[in-house]
C-alpha cells in the first residue's frame, strides 16, 4: 500500500507511519532558520504527479497496472484513479464520483467490498 497525497509530508508522514504505510509521498514544506518560508521543495505532487506515482511504484513493486487500486476525493486525483485498474471516488466531490468508475460514500472500509466485487466480475 503506497499514499500519494497532494498535501504536505510534515502531516502525511506521521499517518503513514502510524499505519504502517512505508511508502508515501507528498509535498514538502520548506524551512529555514527553523520557520516555515510559505514554499514548498522538491517536486509538486499534483494532478500528474498522482499518476506518474501511481505507475512507477506498480513498476518499482512489479504489480501490473490492471491490479492496482486507487482512490481519490478530489479532480486532482481523476487522472490516477483513471490509470489504476481499480479506480475508486471516495466520498468525493460530483465531478470525481461522475468520472470514476466506482464511488464509495460510507466508510473507507468499504473500498474492499468495492475491490472484491470488481475482482470478481474481471
Amino acid at each position: 500500500m503506497a499514499l500519494v497525497s497532494g498535501g504536505f509530508a510534515e502531516v502525511v508522514e506521521p499517518l503513514a507511519r502510524a499505519l504502517d504505510i512505508d511508502l508515501f509521498r507528498a509535498n514538502r514544506l520548506e524551512v529555514s532558520g527553523g520557520r516555515l518560508t510559505g514554499r514548498t521543495v522538491g517536486p509538486v505532487i499534483d494532478r500528474a504527479a498522482k499518476e506518474r506515482s501511481l505507475r512507477e511504484l506498480a513498476a518499482d513493486l512489479d504489480i501490473p497496472m490492471a491490479d492496482t487500486v486507487a482512490v481519490g476525493d478530489g479532480a486532482n486525483d481523476l487522472d490516477m484513479i483513471g490509470a489504476a485498474g481499480i479506480g475508486i471516488a471516495f466520498r468525493a466531490k460530483p465531478v470525481v464520483k461522475e468520472q470514476a468508475p466506482y464511488a464509495v460514500d460510507g466508510r473507507l472500509d468499504e473500498v474492499l467490498d468495492v475491490v472484491d466485487a470488481a475482482d470478481a466480475d474481471r
